[in-house]
């Protein structure tokens, strides 16, 4: 029998082990170059100063995530995506998309994309998401210990304040004046959505076998045109981008309110890790000259979504400056 071969008190089976970790390691990184994920990822080195001299932006959205962030043909599109667009040009910088797969709760989403990574892609971080609730409450929420759930990350500049909406077939529905009328109407929703809830348990669960459960809008828009609910229901925005196309013209938009559904409309801001400080305050102030000046409004309307202004304005624009936001000026 061969005995190992002997270096320096090391044998070679274990140099050749050493060896072949080190070249899977190297080609591991090289491959994160390749895909633009080079070691200036990592959160704690991408302040404002290396995004700059990096020459890119990474923005987070949610992937398949229509109006606000998806593909077509492999290009990403919506709302989201334009305005990530604009703030980079603003910043002088390359846009960079970072899709995000949406994990239990908004609290992994953050941690995955924002400040810590996921435990298989720890690298894999935006410089700034999007999409995310501008909530105080949410924000200063503390554990059982008094500790901060959130105090890793900022969430600042609200950019819009979306609210539920509801589109009916007239066909079926003469007018929707409240959500009682779906006692005796199939209304379709995205499941495990608020307003799968809301309407499962809505009227003491009376419009509950009337709720039917779809992947997401689209799919009930899509049964609404073949007959099998006569409502949809969803975020405004959602719902405005499903009217915009020809096979739904013959829809309606619902003028009703949803009492009891807890939150009706919130505002949407930004998020980033607590050490970026400065990157927040240049991304606050390009959206905060975007909204003010009416350029948000713009933004939206080309995409043929409605935009209203964030509560977080109209708690100090004067009524004229709020008619700018909104595009009516």
């Amino acid at each position: 029998m061969c005995r190992p071969i002997v270096v320096g008190g090391t044998t070679m089976k274990t140099i050749a082990l050493f060896l072949t970790l080190m070249l899977t390691w190297a080609h591991a990184w090289a491959q994160e170059v390749d895909d633009g994920n080079d070691l200036l990822n990592r959160p704690a080195d991408r302040t404002y100063d290396l995004i700059l001299e990096s020459g890119y932006l990474k923005v987070g959205v949610y992937e398949n995530f229509p109006p606000y962030s998806y593909e077509v043909d492999g290009e990403p599109r919506g709302v989201d995506i334009e305005l990530g667009k604009r703030i980079a040009w603003e910043m002088g910088v390359e846009f960079r998309v970072h899709w995000i797969t949406p994990d239990e709760n908004l609290g992994d989403d953050l941690r995955n994309n924002v400040w810590k990574g996921h435990y298989l892609a720890k690298q894999r971080l935006a410089d700034v998401m999007l999409r995310v609730p501008y909530d105080k409450k949410y924000a200063y929420m503390q554990d059982s210990t008094g500790e901060y759930i959130n105090e890793q990350v900022v969430l600042f500049g609200p950019y819009q304040q979306e609210t539920w909406q509801i589109a009916f077939d007239p066909e079926k529905l003469d007018s929707v004046e409240t959500v009682a009328v779906f006692q005796y109407h199939p209304i379709g929703v995205e499941i495990d959505t608020l307003p799968d809830f809301y309407l499962s348990s809505g009227l003491g669960g009376r419009l509950r076998d009337q709720v039917r459960h779809y992947r997401n809008v689209r799919e009930a828009f899509e049964a609404m045109r073949a007959g099998e609910v006569s409502a949809v229901m969803g975020m405004r925005s959602e719902i405005d981008h499903e009217l915009a196309r020809p096979e739904n013209a013959a829809f309606r938009l619902a003028g009703n309110g949803f009492p009891g559904i807890g939150k009706q409309v919130w505002d949407v801001g930004m998020a980033i890790k607590h050490t970026h400080r400065q990157l927040g305050y240049a991304l606050e102030a390009i959206v905060d000259r975007l909204v003010k000046q009416g350029e948000m409004d713009a933004l939206f309307a080309d995409l043929n979504l409605r935009y209203s202004v964030p509560q977080y304005y109209r708690e100090f624009l004067d009524a004229k400056a709020l008619a700018r936001a909104e595009g009516e000026l």
